[in-house]
């Protein structure tokens, strides 16, 4: 599954309240999301749209790491 090419930073934070992420914080263009699923972990997500890809593959890294599953599975939960 390809990583979409039209994803804002806002649509991928409200994806992401799926694995326990909610915003605790936003400072000009960009939001902090922390997440206390499997221990606390927090990302910042830019609210540009759209996200430059190598961002947002930065930014599922960061998520599938923390979860301990693989990026193809996280990539399918989200944008399935």
């Amino acid at each position: 599954m390809r990583l979409p090419r039209d994803i804002g930073g806002a649509e991928l934070a409200r994806r992401l309240t799926v694995f326990g992420y909610g915003i605790t914080r936003t400072t000009g263009s960009h939001q902090r999301l922390t997440t206390q699923v499997e221990g606390e972990h927090h990302i910042t997500i830019p609210l540009h749209t759209p996200l430059r890809l190598g961002t947002l593959s930065s930014i599922l890294d960061s998520v599938a790491e923390h979860h301990g599953i693989s990026r193809e599975k996280l990539r399918e939960k989200l944008f399935r």
